[in-house]
């Protein structure tokens, strides 16, 4: 991304709106802002765009994202674009970055050395007894602390660090997920930072979850599981660390409690084995971007650059996809076009619905499912 800029109040009205039309994500809207050079113009020429493809397309109406900047205003939060000052460094550098956040709180503490701490919801007392001690003791020693605000773990993490904390939710700034955490949402918020990336109003739902933990992994230098259960969301953040080259650690527990069996398979997988707030703080502090976990290192992808212009005509590589996900490199190097070409293929298959975007470079067709929940 580029240096912080000043946006004018049509360019951010422009980017909302670009953002909120259908099926554009992060890379889209990435691309769309290089292809055309600013959002007004991208809003303005989709339609044309998605024409090609022989599909009527439609930008949100501007009346819906007059209510929600209405919305946002009066919830107390603001908007914190991809490149504007105060937008967290560390998040910026990941791939699908949130291009537009909306925030409550002291957008400084992001600036801190910051570490996540995750795990189970149903966690138990000694568990959320650890979490607590760990996060106090990080916040301490300087660190700022990221969780979801989920039950268990995450609203341990949040407690013990207060105000030194990062609260990220898969809902709209102005929903309270879960209930039961309202009140600690609501100090988050005042003394904390709380960050969401959906709209205001949105209640939050399983594919919101997978979105909120990529941020909560982009935001630290390491992420920490303290108990959690195989295959649950706290060992998808683990994951996204990994592939974004952080520290990645866990907390062994007894192999006689499912609630531990997932981070022992995390240790197990090179996660480093941490026992007290002291290895974590060793780990992290001056950490020079390679991580001593071995967990699901950083793989390699295409990353168009920054100057590159995306080609007038995408390249045919329909029939290299399928709904099984591939390397945008993959697709380069067999399709035997340029990655400008590839890339312009694949932001008319995203715009028109028919492709859903992977962690690490990936990409596939829509499935039944993808398309379902259109």
């Amino acid at each position: 991304m580029n240096a912080p800029v000043t946006l004018g109040q049509e360019e951010a009205f422009a980017r909302i709106r670009l953002l909120r039309s259908p099926n554009i994500g992060p890379v889209s809207y990435a691309q769309l802002l290089r292809r055309f050079g600013n959002a007004q113009a991208a809003v303005e020429g989709l339609p044309q765009l998605v024409a090609r493809g022989k599909k009527d397309y439609r930008p949100v109406p501007r009346d819906r994202i007059e209510r929600e900047v209405a919305a946002v205003r009066a919830s107390g939060a603001r908007y914190l674009f991809h490149d504007m000052p105060g937008y967290p460094a560390l998040l910026r550098e990941i791939e699908s970055a949130p291009p537009i956040l909306t925030v409550r709180g002291d957008t400084h503490l992001a600036a801190r050395p910051c570490v996540s701490i995750v795990g189970a919801r149903n966690a138990s007392a000694a568990a959320v007894k650890l979490a607590r001690e760990f996060a106090y003791a990080l916040a301490r020693e300087g660190f700022a602390v990221v969780s979801g605000l989920a039950r268990g773990i995450d609203g341990a993490a949040h407690e013990g660090s207060l105000p030194a904390t990062i609260g990220v939710i898969a809902s709209g700034i102005d929903i309270a997920y879960p209930p039961q955490h309202s009140s600690l949402q609501e100090r988050i918020a005042n003394e904390g930072l709380l960050l969401a990336e959906q709209p205001p109003g949105t209640e939050p739902r399983a594919s919101h979850f997978p979105s909120r933990n990529r941020i909560i992994a982009g935001l630290s230098l390491g992420t920490l599981v303290v108990e959690a259960a195989p295959k649950s969301g706290s060992l998808i953040t683990a994951r996204l660390a990994g592939e974004a080259g952080r520290e990645v650690m866990a907390v062994p527990g007894s192999p006689l409690d499912a609630r531990s069996h997932g981070c022992n398979q995390l240790i197990r997988d090179g996660a480093v084995l941490v026992q007290t707030p002291e290895d974590v703080i060793e780990l992290l502090q001056g950490f020079d971007g390679h991580p001593r976990s071995r967990f699901r290192e950083a793989q390699p992808h295409f990353v168009a650059a920054d100057d590159e212009v995306l080609a007038d005509e995408p390249a045919d590589i329909c029939g290299l996809l399928t709904t099984v996900p591939v390397g945008v490199d993959e697709l380069v190097r067999q399709s035997g076009e340029s990655a400008g070409a590839v890339q312009m293929a694949l932001l008319d298959l995203e715009v028109a619905g028919r492709l859903v975007r992977h962690a690490g470079a990936r990409v596939s067709l829509a499935g039944l499912a993808d398309r379902r929940a259109e």
